[in-house]
């Protein structure tokens, strides 16, 4: 017990064994696992600690991110090609700002709906509207019929019924198509498969679950979106065999990173008053931007070649969301 004690403080001397696997120390880390010998029990360390494994500090976090934002493709080339110690990883990044988007957007208040209307309390509300388009028409046709032929206030009045007529029959066509009434788009599907016929009943009894459901597996599983990704990208490069797997995965995660950390910040500036127009347009031509900078450096292309696989990437990024969308529906029915 005296060498552990001895160990623990500011230093350790030479011959003291190392506390995590017993091996005899020679300076100032373990040559076996690795474990320094300096172990510090205080508050400063555990916040340390807690700072580090949370926004990698100790400078990592601050090498990454100006790279990631302004000079992408050489923060992905840089890490690719072996500079691993100087840069947060591509994945823990990742993982770290999906971490983050989720408790910004908590305590900024943006989450699901819980007052969405169902089914049946809609089916309720369209009758009531249908009822009152009914007793506007029929008041109009009685004040029509009370009428003299030539009374000069009937052509007023008989437009007033034209409109009350035109008005229910937009109105039904509006709830035949929102209810499933006489058309495919029903909200009653029945797929023949019990266990997602089932999923679908209860998710549209309670729609609120359902978009909670997507938004809790969008959090738990946005990782998905890397492998998804992959194959698109690597079509891209089929023909330049110097660029393999990894450079693509790097590729994608680090470019992911980047558009979530985006999101978070076009949120909340949105949450603070900001443009909405202006932040949808940024929304749109920021990733468009960054994305053809990245392809630049992390694959050395000329302006012409990445400008071209930045529209093709833009068409696949709809087929990737579509292909994601179904698998966080998929999961939501079999939860």
């Amino acid at each position: 017990m005296s060498e552990i004690s001895d160990a623990i403080g500011d230093g350790v001397d030479e011959g003291h064994a190392c506390l995590n696997c017993g091996t005899a120390l020679v300076g100032d880390y373990c040559h076996a696992c690795g474990q320094t010998a300096h172990i510090h029990r205080s508050i400063g360390a555990f916040l340390h600690d807690l700072m580090h494994g949370a926004l990698h500090f100790e400078g990592k976090i601050w090498h990454t991110l100006p790279l990631l934002v302004w000079q992408p493709g050489q923060l992905t080339r840089r890490y690719i090609d072996g500079e691993r110690a100087r840069f947060v990883s591509p994945m823990a990044l990742f993982l770290f700002v999906v971490f983050l988007m989720f408790a910004s957007f908590q305590l900024a208040g943006i989450s699901t709906p819980v007052n969405i209307q169902r089914p049946a309390e809609a089916e309720s509300n369209f009758s009531a509207a249908e009822g009152e388009f009914e007793a506007r028409i029929a008041s109009a046709r009685a004040k029509l019929d009370a009428m003299a032929a030539g009374d000069p206030a009937r052509a007023a009045a008989e437009t007033d019924l034209q409109d009350a007529q035109d008005g229910l029959a937009a109105f039904r066509k509006t709830r035949s198509f929102m209810l499933g009434e006489g058309n495919t788009m029903s909200l009653k599907p029945q797929t023949g498969v019990e266990w997602v016929d089932h999923g679908l009943a209860k998710w549209r009894e309670h729609p609120e679950l359902m978009l909670y459901k997507l938004q809790a597996n969008f959090y738990k599983f946005s990782w998905l979106l890397i492998p998804l990704s992959l194959p698109f990208v690597w079509l891209l490069f089929l023909w330049r065999r110097e660029y393999g797997p990894y450079d693509h995965a790097v590729f994608v995660t680090y470019s992911l990173s980047f558009v979530t950390l985006l999101f978070i910040v076009l949120a909340l500036l949105g949450v603070a008053g900001l443009s909405g127009s202006g932040l949808l347009l940024a929304g749109c031509l920021l990733p468009l931007w960054h994305m053809h900078r990245q392809l630049k450096g992390t694959y050395a292309l000329g302006n012409v070649s990445a400008l071209w696989r930045v529209a093709v990437l833009a068409l696949f990024i709809g087929v990737v969301l579509v292909l994601f969308l179904q698998v966080l529906i998929l999961l939501g029915i079999m939860g």
